[in-house]
C-alpha cells in the first residue's frame, strides 16, 4: 500500500497539467441519472488507468477500506471524489488540437470513398443479361428447342413475301380502304361468334389482302371474299371447321353455296395455294415468351394488334414489327413507362427506337377504339373473357415524345 501511495500523483500536481484538468472537469460535471444506494453496492475498487496512444487500459485493484460519504447526486458537486485513481500518464504524447480528426476516421473515410468509386464503376460496366427463354422447355419435344431459332430466322426471311403493297387499293376501282376496314371489323365479330383460333383470324386477313392485291373486285362481292377467306383459313388452322352453310347463314344468305365454292377456287388459284406464310400471330407467340408475359399482357397485346388489322395504313409494317410493337405498346400501357428489355430486343431483333413509329400509331388507335362506328375489336376486348383489355389506359406519354 505504501508503494502504491508513493506512485500516486497528488491532486495539486494535476492542476497544472492541461489534459488532466480537462479530464477532471469532465468527471466533475458528469451527472448520473439517479442516486445510487451505497448499501446495495460494494465499495468500488480503485481503477488504475494507463493511457497510451489510441486506447486506454483499465486495471482493477482489490477493494481498500476507506470512509464513504453519501453525496448529493442531483446537482454537480465540486467536492465529488473520483471513482478511479490515475496511476500514470504518458507525458510524451503529442498534443493534438480539439478539432483534429483522428487518424482512424481519416482511413475509414478514404476507404468508403474508394468503395463508392468502385461501385460506380461496376454499375457502369454491368449490362442487363439476355435470358435463355427456351431453357425450361429443353425436355419438351413439342417445343423443338433445337430448331426454334432456325424456324424464326426463316420466318423473318420470308415474311416479306407474305406482305402486300401498302397502296394496293389504288388498283381497285370499286372498293376502297374504308370498305376493307368495315369488312375486317365484321370478320372479327364473326371470328368471335364462331369461337375460332387466333391464328385463323390473322390468316384470314392476310388472304384477303393478298387476293385483293392481285384481283380487282366489285363491292358486292367483297363480303363473299371475306367469308371465303375465313373458310380457307379454318380448313388450314382449325380442327373443327364451320361448314359452308354456317358462313352462308352468317351473311344472311346473301350468297349461295356455289358462289362460295367458286370464290374459293378463284382465291386458291390466284394465291397459288400458298397458305404457309408468317403472320403477326406467329411472331406474337415467340415475342410474348421473350417478354415473360402474363395473361394480362398477352390480351393487351392482342387487343392492340387486332386494332391494326382493321387499319389499312398498318400494311406498311412487317408482321414481326407489328408483333414486337404491340407487345412494347401493351407494356407501356400497363406500366405507364417505357419498358423494352435486352432479352426482348435480342429475340425480336428490334430496338426500342425502331418500334416507336408503329407504337405511336397503336396508341392513337387505342385512344379512339371505343368511339366511331368500327368498334368490333373494342367490344370484343371489353368482355371478361378477354380480361377487359380494352379498358387499360393508353400510353399517351409515347405521343408526347
Amino acid at each position: 500500500m505504501d508503494a502504491a501511495k508513493e506512485n500516486r500523483l497528488p491532486s495539486s500536481d494535476l492542476q497544472g497539467h492541461p489534459r488532466m484538468e480537462e479530464n477532471l472537469k469532465a468527471l466533475h460535471h458528469r451527472l448520473p441519472l439517479r442516486s445510487i444506494n451505497q448499501n446495495l453496492m460494494p465499495n468500488r475498487s480503485p481503477v488504475h488507468s494507463r493511457k497510451s496512444k489510441g486506447h486506454t487500459v483499465l486495471h482493477h485493484q482489490p477493494p481498500q477500506p476507506h470512509a464513504t460519504k453519501k453525496q448529493n447526486m442531483l446537482a454537480p458537486n465540486p467536492s465529488y471524489t473520483l471513482d478511479c485513481e490515475i496511476i500514470a500518464i504518458d507525458d510524451n504524447d503529442e498534443d493534438a488540437s480539439d478539432n483534429a480528426v483522428p487518424e482512424f476516421v481519416k482511413h475509414t473515410e478514404a476507404m468508403l470513398d474508394e468503395i463508392d468509386r468502385i461501385e460506380e464503376v461496376e454499375m457502369e460496366d454491368v449490362q442487363e443479361p439476355v435470358l435463355d427463354i427456351d431453357a425450361c422447355d429443353r425436355t419438351d419435344p413439342l417445343a423443338v428447342v433445337e430448331y426454334i431459332d432456325d424456324i424464326y430466322s426463316l420466318y423473318k426471311k420470308i415474311e416479306d413475301s407474305s406482305c402486300v403493297s401498302p397502296n394496293y387499293m389504288t388498283n381497285q376501282f370499286d372498293i376502297n380502304e374504308r370498305m376493307r376496314a368495315i369488312l375486317v371489323d365484321w370478320l372479327i365479330e364473326v371470328h368471335y361468334k364462331f369461337e375460332l383460333l387466333e391464328e385463323t383470324l390473322f390468316l384470314t386477313v392476310n388472304l384477303i389482302d393478298r387476293f385483293l392485291e392481285r384481283q380487282s373486285m366489285i363491292r358486292k362481292k367483297l363480303q363473299l371474299v371475306g367469308v371465303t377467306a375465313m373458310l380457307i383459313a379454318c380448313k388450314y388452322e382449325e380442327v373443327s371447321v364451320p361448314t359452308v352453310e354456317d358462313f352462308i347463314l352468317i351473311t344472311d344468305k346473301a350468297y349461295t353455296r356455289d358462289e362460295v365454292l367458286a370464290m374459293e377456287k378463284l382465291m386458291m388459284n390466284n394465291l397459288q395455294f400458298n397458305l404457309s406464310v408468317p403472320t403477326p400471330y406467329m411472331f406474337m407467340r415467340r415475342f410474348l415468351k421473350a417478354a415473360h408475359s402474363d395473361k394480362k399482357l398477352e390480351l393487351s397485346s392482342f387487343f392492340l394488334i387486332e386494332l391494326c388489322l382493321v387499319e389499312y395504313k398498318m400494311l406498311k409494317f412487317s408482321p414481326s414489327l407489328l408483333a414486337a410493337a404491340a407487345i412494347y405498346t401493351a407494356q407501356c400501357s400497363m406500366y405507364q413507362f417505357k419498358q423494352w428489355t435486352k432479352t426482348s430486343e435480342w429475340y425480336t431483333d428490334y430496338s426500342e427506337e425502331q418500334l416507336l413509329e408503329c407504337s405511336r400509331l397503336m396508341v392513337t388507335f387505342h385512344r379512339k377504339a371505343g368511339s366511331g362506328k368500327l368498334t368490333g375489336v373494342y367490344r370484343k376486348y371489353s368482355t371478361w373473357r378477354y380480361g377487359c383489355a380494352a379498358k387499360v389506359e393508353p400510353a399517351l406519354f409515347l405521343l408526347d415524345n
